[in-house]
């Protein structure tokens, strides 16, 4: 890329260790002139540890936050409630940081603080997108309204795949020349690092722990309703019914208020070889991912799962919800897995045989899945970032 001269100030309330990454290429890429404001009450500490620690100054993390929220996120799916945040020196902080272009996270949370700071300081504006139709199904004439409305004040949109522009202009109106895509990454490389370099006896460990016969499933994430377990529990039940053997484990490494329910399916169904592994540390995941035969995610909504890419890195086959927006990016039909409706039982029992019947096929597919996310990594998605940074600037200037 051409030198970058303009400063950058991305404003998002929480993020994950995933975003790490990223931020700090934006930092490198921009020569130090990128600020970063979040919140220190939502996000974690080790994360916030690890980002004051790259930036420096350049991370403001702000407190005493005041939240106001209505209704309820039963099942932890999207748009089920509101949540209306005050964020007390979050607009001196914007502009203190004196931007050429600010980024903002989504279209509500402290967004209106961007808006405002855009109109009053000729700033323009990029916002940081990820939701696509399946995601947003339950907005609600109010919640697109208003989308729609501060849509109208953004110079430039990023989001991280093509179900999410889709979204953004069949539903929200936005011009496709004002979108960029490929903004997602996981940290692949060091999870890679960590499945290659793991000793034989340490992933025979893990399967004789908890019995796994082959082909292991292996889901990783938490367990509530979103993710769409019980469906793949129905498709488990269908796949045994309907094969000639035992063969096959489901691993589920992760917990939730969802555990309790998923038991009694397990035992009143007298489901064989669902293994509950509890919660798994990032650090510690990589034996789980070595173990396994194929990763799958049934996720009844989800806006680009980061654990496909982590999965992929790892060398695995990818069975994949069609309601998770990262599949049209990362899960090629037969290359290096299968998409599935987990709404379908015989869908997610036909893709299960399948992987049972072609086990000689999976190392090559998990091949094939490491091949295409070698794209997908923090260099790709800060530029694709900045292209949209560009984007903004030139619009900016030329309306």
């Amino acid at each position: 890329m051409s030198p970058i001269t303009y400063k950058a100030t991305w404003i998002n309330p929480s993020f994950l260790h995933y975003r790490v990454p990223v931020y700090k290429k934006l930092h490198e890429l921009l020569g130090g002139n990128f600020t970063l404001i979040y919140s220190a009450l939502r996000t974690p500490e080790p994360v916030r540890n690890k980002i004051n620690s790259l930036l420096g100054n350049k991370a403001v993390g702000l407190s005493k936050e005041i939240t106001v929220n209505f209704g309820s996120n039963e099942g932890n799916f999207a748009n089920r409630g509101y949540r209306i945040p005050f964020q007390p020196g979050l607009l001196k902080a914007i502009i203190d940081s004196k931007p050429d272009v600010i980024i903002s996270e989504g279209f509500f949370q402290w967004t209106p603080a961007a808006v405002w700071v855009k109109l009053w300081k000729k700033i323009p504006l990029v916002i940081a997108y990820e939701r696509t139709i399946h995601t947003e199904r339950n907005a609600g004439f109010l919640r697109t309204f208003y989308r729609r409305i501060i849509a109208k004040k953004a110079d430039a949109i990023f989001c991280n795949g093509i179900l999410s522009k889709e979204y953004c202009t069949n539903i929200m109106g936005i011009s496709p020349n004002r979108i960029t895509t490929g903004a997602m990454a996981a940290d692949t490389d060091e999870l890679s690092k960590w499945c290659e370099n793991l000793p034989l006896d340490d992933i025979d460990e893990l399967k004789k722990k908890f019995g796994l016969r082959r082909p292991i499933f292996l889901y990783v994430g938490r367990l509530v309703r979103r993710k769409g377990l019980r469906e793949l529990l129905k498709g488990w039940e269908l796949y045994f019914r309907n094969s000639s053997s035992t063969h096959g484990s489901l691993l589920l490494v992760g917990e939730g208020p969802e555990r309790k329910v998923l038991e009694n399916i397990i035992c009143e169904h007298n489901l064989p070889n669902v293994i509950f592994a509890g919660i798994v540390n990032y650090d510690e995941i990589a034996p789980y991912y070595a173990a396994s035969d194929v990763f799958i995610i049934p996720t009844l909504e989800d806006n680009w799962s980061l654990v496909v890419p982590e999965a992929m890195a790892c060398g695995k086959p990818i069975l994949c919800s069609k309601y998770n927006g990262c599949w049209p990016e990362l899960v090629h039909q037969e290359v290096n897995g299968w998409v599935f409706d987990p709404l379908n039982p015989e869908e997610i029992a036909k893709s299960l045989e399948f992987c049972t019947n072609n086990q000689n096929r999976l190392p090559q597919m998990g091949k094939e899945s490491q091949n295409i996310v070698q794209e997908y990594n923090p260099q790709h998605a800060a530029e694709a970032i900045l292209k949209a940074c560009q984007v903004a600037l030139d619009h900016f200037r030329n309306r």
